[in-house]
């Protein structure tokens, strides 16, 4: 099945390296990405208990540019209306998310202010600081800036006025059109790009580990963004395949061996989207207890389906009423299954993953179906 992608690596060196022309990665240089590793493995649960701590550190690794603002609390505290309930965006294991209004930079912002008691510590803030304040994508949400006052630990975004990708699959409200599936290919490339960002840009590379439909935020014209860097790990160097680290992360999402075995690869994060890939397909959650026990984990009930081909269009998701190709439809259901294979070495690079989702998001005739994402069709159809 991997021979499948093996075609698109000449597109992803060319994308690679002109990409590594024209933005930041995290460290910047080999000397700085050795620091940052030392760094973030010495990092202690205490780390980032003053207000100075956190900008220091930031400023010492290498020449990175660093652009984070650092807000006060009182600021804050006007900017949402003294963190008023009305505001409020969004909510989680780290706390609440606020829409707010901060004049001193003229921009409407999303302040997610951690829970003190909650499951993020001052170690995970202090990770998504380091890393958004040192990667640089499109695709990846911007970081404005923080505020560590006293015990307070909040970070301030860019504001997504469309929120999360998992708001825009179930559960619409009255009078919200359901994704279309064109925009579904177009987030689906976006997010893979954001993740190639990470691992194929990125020196040292980096392991998000925490890829699921509610860290995908989307702008005004739907193009989506990773947020929620808190979980996310330096990956292996020096010759090492993988990262040991305790099982984080989401239900439903994690891979397999990682599961188990708490051995972390780039490779997890590709099962993670082949399970969001899937919830965008199919407009099911990873884990739904409401639907029949057969049916409750998304990528268990789709294992048998992968095999049958005149099932294929079963997997669809209702909400698009027919108004998808089926051929795109079967390209879509490949490349979701090889990133969901079991073993992590089965599964294709991210990089290539983008290549043959470049493709899907621009078919325009079905019937002129791109080289790469055909050949992935045959492949799965005929192991």
């Amino acid at each position: 099945m991997m021979s499948c992608f093996s075609c698109c690596r000449v597109e992803v060196q060319h994308r690679t390296a002109s990409f590594k022309e024209r933005t930041n990665a995290v460290g910047g240089n080999n000397k700085n990405g050795k620091f940052l590793r030392s760094f973030m493995n010495k990092l202690s649960s205490k780390t980032g208990g003053s207000k100075q701590k956190i900008p220091e550190e930031i400023q010492n690794i290498g020449k990175a540019k660093v652009s984070a603002h650092i807000f006060t609390f009182p600021e804050l505290a006007v900017a949402t209306d003294n963190f008023n309930p009305n505001c409020m965006i969004g909510e989680g294991g780290f706390g609440r998310v606020y829409k707010g209004y901060i004049e001193s930079i003229d921009q409407i912002v999303a302040v997610k202010q951690l829970d003190r008691n909650g499951m993020q510590g001052s170690r995970e803030f202090f990770s998504e600081v380091l890393m958004l304040s040192l990667v640089h994508h499109p695709n990846l949400v911007n970081l404005i800036g923080y505020c560590t006052d006293g015990d307070q630990r909040i970070l301030v975004y860019e504001y997504m006025p469309k929120g999360s990708l998992e708001n825009h699959l179930l559960d619409l409200p009255p009078g919200q059109e359901p994704l279309d599936w064109n925009t579904r290919m177009k987030i689906a490339e976006g997010a893979a790009k954001g993740l190639e960002c990470l691992h194929d840009f990125a020196d040292p590379p980096v392991i998000y580990r925490d890829f699921k439909a509610s860290n995908i935020l989307l702008d005004a014209n739907f193009n989506p963004k990773l947020s929620d860097f808190g979980l996310a790990k330096l990956g292996p160097t020096e010759g090492k395949d993988h990262v040991s680290t305790r099982v984080m992360g989401t239900y439903g999402y994690c891979a397999p061996e990682y599961a188990m075995t708490g051995k972390l690869t780039t490779k997890s994060d590709v099962y993670s989207f082949g399970v969001v890939f899937l919830e965008l397909i199919s407009g099911r959650r990873a884990i739904d207890i409401e639907r029949p026990t057969e049916e409750q984990n998304l990528v268990a009930w789709a294992e048998p389906l992968f095999k049958d081909r005149q099932k294929f269009m079963l997997m669809a998701d209702p909400l698009l009423e027919g108004n998808c190709p089926e051929k795109g439809l079967y390209q879509a259901l490949a490349v979701a299954a090889m990133c969901l294979q079991e073993e992590a070495d089965s599964r294709p690079l991210i990089g290539d993953v983008v290549t043959a989702l470049e493709f899907l998001a621009r078919a325009k005739d079905n019937d002129n179906c791109c080289r790469i994402t055909k050949k992935t069709v045959a492949c799965m159809l005929n192991p």
